[in-house]
This record gives C-alpha cells, structure tokens and sequence, in this order.
C-alpha cells in the first residue's frame, strides 16, 4: 500500500546512524521521558542519568526457506517483531518513531522477502502472503525467539492476521495497526476515496489508468509508475489518508516510489492505487478471525486509508480484542500520533491499561 512508502529516503538509517541514535535515546528513555519529534534540543531539559542504559543492537540475515531475509533487532525484554506494509515496502518507514518502544521489549524488524535489503526473487510468483507467513515462521525459528508479540502495520497487518490464523500458539500478543482483514471491502473504500476527489483530480487519474500506467522508454523498463501518476496518485489523492497531525515535510511521491515493482505489482496489482487487483485478492480473512484467541490490539486512524469500520469489523470478530482510534491520525499514525500509538502499545503489552472499545481523543 503507497501510504507505506512515504518518506522512506528520508528515514533509510544505516545501521551506524541508528546505534548513533539508539544511543541518543537511551538516556532519554531511562528518564522516563522522550521529546516530542518535533522539539528542538533546547527546548529539553532531562538530566542524564549518572550510568547510561545500553539497547544492544544487532542486524544480519536468515536463511528463510531459501531466501535471504534481512532483520534489525534492538532493545531488551521480551521480542516484538514488526512487519512492515507495502508491499514491497521495508522497516524502515518505522524510524525513529518505534524506537521508544526498545525500553520494555527486543524490537525485532525484519524486511519481507523482495523488499529492503532482503532478497529479490527472479520469479514474481514467490511474493505471496502465505510464503511470507513461512518467512515470519522461518525467522522467529532461526532467532530463537520463543513466542513473540507480532506487529503489522498495513499490508503488515494482513500478513500478521495470517501468521495468527496459522501459527497463534507462537505467539503471545498481536498487535494489527491501519490494517484490512477483506480486500473486497478495502476495494470499496477505495471507490469511495475517488468518488470524494475533486473531479478534476479523479479525471486525471481516471485517464492515465486507461492509458496505462506504466508508461514507456524509461518508466517502463523501470517497472514503475509514471512521475504523473505518483504525483496524482499518491501526492494528491492519498496525501490527506497519510497523514493528518504532523505531516512530513520531506514527503516526495515519486521518492516514495523507490519499491520492490515486481512485488508489488505481483501482490497489489497493475491497475492502480485504487483497486487491487493481485494475489493480495485472497486476503478475505473476516470470517475466520473468530479462531484468534491471543490478546489482540487494533489501532487506526479515525482519517486512515484503512477506514475505521475495517478495524472495527476485525474487533467485532476477535473476542476480547481491543480496538484504539487515534485521533487526527491518517495511515501514518504513528508518525501523525507517536506518543498515542507508542503509549497504547506499551499500555497493551506491559499494562494492561488500554480498555476495549477504547477510542483516543
């Protein structure tokens, strides 16, 4: 899902930046407190503690039935392993915006087979939902991890829901953020978004879908879509379900771009952001969801892509679930509300403290 790939040239850290920065956050979390992302450093005043705290950081590769699967693992304390959307996206969308989340809990992220640094398959018909469960399965194993809370945010979150469907007795929590359990239903909100548009806009996009939307020359030997496109698409008609609180002032459409193409047209479709039409079809898990029985959190934005009602159809089948709306929150919520969406997951895991039916204000 484009929403996932926003802003990734800007939060692409290398592994140095981020033990910069995990060290930069350490004394900060230890103080119980982190500054708003938008702070200034003179604008806080935490006193370093007197030893500062280590979060040991460690990345490489697992062999997952025979595809090299990049991860990052961060922090201490029980593993939270996250996975990302797209598809075809990678974690590190994520940062830095997760990282608070190192204090109580070993983040574990891994880039999904094709995407990231992991790698890419000559073959496009390897990129499915259930290979990428086999992968989750592979890495949890190769890790050592035990049982894990697993987080998906977007495509994530369906992948996530078909972990659970297949392998919940390893796992101790699930957590499903901005997610979709019926493609069916997800194309119909996405009809619904084009009928909102101005109509010059839906015009414009209406027209390059007809005339095809991977272009020529270049664009097309790229594999992608057309600069038009991501900027009509994407810049203009997603832009106001991404975000909604804080906006990324670095978000580029055609940036936002730089994916795994043959995954995502594989997975999502060749016939634009507003239809899917690829394997992701076989993402109708509603019905089914009645078989979880871990504890399950479910976030989204109350101006997300993934509207409301998707999550709240997903909490009507999941017994004992929780369910947090965050307010004036798009896609991106934990870019739009940081604090919400890092407090209700800390909250759910470590507290208990997040009540169902609980709706942020």
């Amino acid at each position: 899902m484009q929403v996932t790939m926003a802003g990734m040239k800007t939060r692409a850290f290398s592994l140095q930046a981020l033990s910069i920065a995990c060290v930069c956050i350490a004394a900060l979390l230890d103080c119980g407190a982190m500054p708003a992302l938008g702070q200034t450093e003179n604008t806080v005043h935490h006193a370093a503690p007197s030893v500062a705290n280590v979060y040991p950081l460690q990345d490489g590769f697992v062999d997952a039935n025979g595809v090299m699967l990049y991860y990052l693992a961060l922090g201490r304390g029980e593993p939270l392993l996250i996975v990302h959307g797209g598809p075809g996206a990678s974690h590190d969308y994520f940062l830095p915006y997760l990282l608070p989340l190192a204090r109580h809990n070993r983040l574990m992220f891994i880039d999904e087979r094709g995407s990231g640094r992991s790698q890419k398959l000559e073959d496009p018909s390897g990129y499915t939902v259930e290979n990428m469960v086999e992968d989750v399965e592979a890495v949890r194993i190769a890790l050592h991890l035990g049982k894990i809370t697993l987080l998906g945010h977007s495509y994530g979150g369906a992948l996530a829901q078909a972990y659970a469907l297949k392998y919940q007795k390893n796992l101790t929590h699930l957590i499903l953020a901005s997610t979709w359990s019926s493609t069916k239903e997800l194309n119909q909100v996405f009809m619904r978004m084009k009928e909102k548009m101005p109509a010059e806009l839906r015009d414009r996009i209406n027209r390059m879908e007809a005339e095809g939307l991977f272009g020529h020359g270049l664009d097309y030997q790229k594999n992608r879509y057309t600069n038009d496109y991501f900027v009509a698409a994407w810049g203009e008609g997603y832009f106001p379900y991404l975000y909604q609180n804080r906006p990324d002032p670095n978000y580029d459409p055609v940036a936002g771009g730089n994916i795994s193409w043959d995954l995502y047209r594989e997975m999502w479709g060749s016939h634009g952001e507003y239809v899917v039409d690829g394997n992701l079809k076989s993402v109708e898990y509603t019905d089914r969801l009645a078989s979880i029985t871990v504890p399950t959190l479910i976030l989204v934005g109350d101006h997300d892509e993934c509207e409301p009602p998707l999550s709240e159809a997903m909490h009507a089948k999941i017994a004992g679930s929780k369910i947090v709306i965050l307010p004036k929150a798009g896609h991106m919520t934990f870019v739009d509300q940081t604090g919400m969406f890092v407090g209700a997951v800390d909250g759910f895991l470590h507290t208990g403290s997040q009540g169902a039916n609980h709706q942020g204000h």
